[in-house]
């Protein structure tokens, strides 16, 4: 008997929760979408830059099977275009000897989100800065892995941030 109660229990449990509203926000199940985006334009002298911000949005944008990811831009619905303005590590600390102890890497973006089929413009961000501070070290292999890490995590971030609003603002349309 015990057990008839606790499967009743969660079984009500699971209707509840299944008729409750959720909704995923990292994945759209609408109508298909197509997705020109093209590589970024990368005005900064850090190489392979721009197919890491692309490769994490294309991550990103797999999340939703709706949602196709094109290099053609003919028969797309929208255009993700972007471009990295600047990279730069100034320094934000200093240990007791004048040394860098913390760097401060900054990301400087802009991108656009267009749909092309109505030609409107739904997201643009003229400049967007990410920033991640690292700690420096007397081992430079060390202090490399620490700035690609940070690196790391501004991409991530950033490419999770866009895929977030282009989903409200296709959800929207």
């Amino acid at each position: 008997m015990p057990f008839i109660r606790l499967a009743a229990l969660m079984l009500g449990v699971v209707i509840m929760l299944g008729g409750c509203g959720y909704r995923n926000p990292y994945v759209y199940t609408g109508p298909e979408k197509s997705i020109y985006m093209p590589t970024w334009k990368n005005r900064t002298s850090e190489l392979q830059l721009d197919a890491k911000i692309y490769q994490e949005l294309l991550t990103w944008f797999q999340k939703s099977g709706s949602i196709n990811v094109t290099k053609q831009k003919e028969g797309a619905d929208l255009i993700l275009a972007g471009e990295i303005i600047s990279y730069n590590l100034p320094s934000l600390t200093y240990g007791a000897d004048n040394r860098t102890s913390t760097v401060k890497l900054r990301l400087r973006v802009r991108y656009v989100l267009k749909d092309l089929k109505s030609d409107k413009i739904l997201i643009e961000q003229p400049s967007e800065t990410w920033a991640e501070d690292f700690r420096v070290s007397s081992d430079s292999a060390l202090t490399r892995d620490n700035a690609n890490r940070a690196l790391e995590t501004i991409i991530e971030n950033m490419s999770q941030k866009i895929y977030q609003r282009t989903l409200m603002q296709i959800t929207k349309s």
